[in-house]
């Protein structure tokens, strides 16, 4: 694999324990040079992993999808970029993503709104007490994330074509996540109870499990191409 694809390729770490992260991260080795950190290995203690990953040279992308009052977002932001990490998803709330602007200015840390949840719907946000469809509420936040400053956003791949037209021409590309087999049937049972937004076509180069044989290792839930680091755009990688 080439370099820049090497630094276009994040592998998501959505494992139980450090240990099966460990095992994932040797056995790519100089194949994969970015790494995903959610909740499930953040807190059975992989925290430490985004220092000693930096440190060996890879990425780091920590998804924690912060939402607090303003102070304790700060509080984690600064956290985050003692700890290392390259990039960090916050919620696409205002008040939470000026704040997380605010505490990471000068440094390298590269902030993600993130717009809707992809497993929700028009019925999960009405239900949750909002007045707009799922299309709508994603424009609006990108565009508010647009204007305070965000370094990209994350969104379903549905609506990649809008978020162009919201981030500028030239600026704003299609997101990938390319699941491996356990996290594209989970997404499956999504879909097939009326409930996501997701891509048939995507979908489709997943059976065919390009990512997976490449991968070579079990227990890695999805992979996404193309986090690209340019300051409000939708971070992207088109096509494989």
């Amino acid at each position: 694999m080439s370099p820049d694809m090497r630094e276009r390729l994040i592998v998501g770490l959505d494992v139980a324990s450090t240990a099966e992260a460990d095992r994932i991260v040797a056995a790519l080795g100089d194949s994969a040079h970015v790494y995903k950190i959610g909740y499930q290995l953040a807190y059975a203690g992989g925290l430490p992993l985004v220092r000693e990953l930096s440190q060996e040279g890879k990425r780091v992308f920590l998804d924690l999808k912060l939402l607090d009052i303003p102070n304790t977002v700060a509080k984690g932001v600064e956290a985050a970029i003692e700890l290392g990490a390259a990039m960090l998803t916050i919620h696409a709330y205002p008040h939470a993503m000026r704040a997380a602007v605010d505490a990471a200015r000068g440094s390298d840390l590269t902030l993600l709104g993130v717009t809707v949840l992809t497993a929700l719907d028009d019925a999960d946000l009405g239900e949750a007490g909002y007045g707009l469809s799922v299309g709508e509420l994603v424009e609006k936040r990108a565009a508010q994330a647009r204007e305070i400053g965000m370094g990209g956003l994350v969104a379903s791949a549905a609506e990649a074509g809008a978020l162009r037209a919201i981030v500028g021409p030239g600026r704003g590309h299609c997101q990938w996540r390319i699941p491996s087999r356990r996290g594209a049937a989970d997404r499956g049972r999504e879909r097939s109870e009326g409930r996501g937004r997701g891509d048939p076509d995507r979908d489709a180069r997943v059976r065919e499990g390009r990512l997976s044989r490449y991968l070579g290792v079990d227990g890695v839930t999805y992979a996404a191409l193309g986090w690209i680091a340019e300051a409000g755009a939708v971070q992207s990688f088109t096509k494989p």
